[in-house]
């Protein structure tokens, strides 16, 4: 049986991120202010791989799946200063919501059991469950960076 607060919690942090994302233009979501270098495109690219590796993978049990480069351009370790070619808000966002459907069926089909298998290394280790938790609790953090960027893009006293 499901664990309908991981299907709520999903519902809620994606569908939230997903409503931060509405109406974004290209210049907002490659803003950033001046000595940072994440943008709302960051974020919420941030957010799908960081669900894909901590709540995906092992809720299904298959390998984080998303397109070549997106690793290197969004995970934890990327360098967004670095980056030269960032594919458009609206490809990750449709990633977002076939992500989020994804990860809804393999919620409906996890029992206990496999919720409660513990993954990783080390005291570190995390049950499926827990990773899930973590996953999802890392995007609603994105969230508030999405939702700042945004503030502070509307309230600039210069335009670029």
């Amino acid at each position: 049986m499901a664990d309908e607060s991981l299907v709520l919690l999903l519902t809620e942090v994606r569908g939230k991120t997903l409503r931060l994302l509405e109406g974004v233009d290209a210049r907002q979501a490659h803003f950033a202010p001046l000595g940072l270098q994440n943008t709302i495109l960051w974020h919420a690219g941030h957010a799908l791989v960081v669900v894909e590796h901590l709540a995906v993978a092992p809720a299904t049990g298959a390998a984080p799946s998303y397109p070549a480069g997106w690793f290197d351009m969004f995970s934890w370790a990327s360098r967004p200063g670095t980056v030269k070619s960032w594919p458009p808000l609206a490809e990750v966002v449709a990633a977002l919501i076939g992500q989020q459907e994804r990860l809804l069926s393999a919620l409906r089909g996890l029992g206990e059991d496999r919720l409660s298998v513990r993954i990783g290394d080390g005291p570190e280790g995390r049950t499926v469950r827990g990773s899930i938790l973590h996953g999802l609790h890392d995007e609603a953090n994105h969230q508030g960076e999405i939702w700042l960027l945004r503030k502070l893009y509307d309230r600039r006293s210069y335009r670029e």
